[in-house]
């Protein structure tokens, strides 16, 4: 089995180790765009436009399912890229969790890209999943430009800036962008306050890497042998996982994952 992420930077890792850990014995294909990025600023054409490349360039690599491990591109196009792509190759998108996040009864905070705080897309879904919740929408402004550039002291400021406009009432933070994934624990000891229940963190990992192996119509397999392969594409050269990857624990899980394999 052999499954595709993409996304213009490392925003990825999060679901990609998750792919990871259920299905160790999975061939990976990363698929970046260090050329076109940060795609968040990008028009919604021009975003689809290396969106399609970035795809395209994984899909050459004939794998079972694409992965899109990014909330923007997959707001602005999951629909061009299924055109492309399905039925050959299908493909997930990722969503904030926003309804398991609601389930809880809140109230809730919604950490997002500023282009995404706010947009039509966003709430829309909290009107579909999180209809009499109190919901706080917060735009973290930098924090995915620093956790791309594992820059310690921007992370720490946009992560401190974000919490201040969280209430102190929150009892569960949806993380609306892949790459605040990486950094969930310094959110949740910024947001969590004393003497409240300890807070619930809701990213999209787990839920797409289940996805995934639900549409290639696998199960998950995480005492396989850690067989998989991993291939890194960068603006469709192959390449190595930028540095920056490393600083977190899931670049490293697929660094030692690999150096395992490559012992063996």
């Amino acid at each position: 089995m052999k499954i595709a992420l993409m996304d213009s930077g490392i925003g990825l890792l999060a679901a990609t180790a998750a792919v990871r850990r259920l299905r160790p014995d999975a061939d990976l294909v990363l698929s970046l765009d260090p050329d076109g990025m940060p795609w968040g600023p990008r028009t919604p054409e021009d975003l689809t436009g290396r969106a399609l490349a970035v795809a395209e360039a994984a899909a050459a690599h004939r794998p079972d399912a694409l992965i899109v491990g990014c909330n923007t591109a997959t707001v602005h196009a999951l629909t061009a890229l299924r055109a492309r792509l399905e039925p050959g190759l299908p493909v997930i998108g990722t969503v904030p969790a926003i309804k398991p996040a609601a389930a809880g009864g809140g109230p809730l905070a919604i950490w997002a890209t500023p282009a995404t705080t706010g947009s039509p897309y966003q709430r829309d879904l909290i009107e579909n999943f999180a209809d009499g919740v109190t919901v706080t929408e917060v735009p973290c402004w930098g924090l995915a430009e620093a956790v791309e550039r594992a820059d310690e002291t921007a992370i720490d400021a946009a992560v401190a800036a974000a919490a201040e406009l969280t209430p102190d009432d929150v009892t569960t933070v949806v993380l609306g962008c892949t790459h605040y994934e990486l950094v969930a624990e310094r959110i949740r000891a910024a947001v969590q306050r004393p003497g409240r229940p300890p807070l619930a963190l809701h990213g999209s990992a787990g839920a797409v890497a289940a996805q995934a192996l639900r549409r290639l119509g696998e199960q998950p397999a995480p005492q396989a042998p850690a067989s998989g392969t991993l291939t890194v594409l960068l603006s469709g050269r192959e390449g190595a996982l930028p540095t920056a990857a490393l600083t977190y624990a899931e670049g490293r899980l697929l660094r030692h994952t690999a150096a395992a394999r490559t012992a063996q």
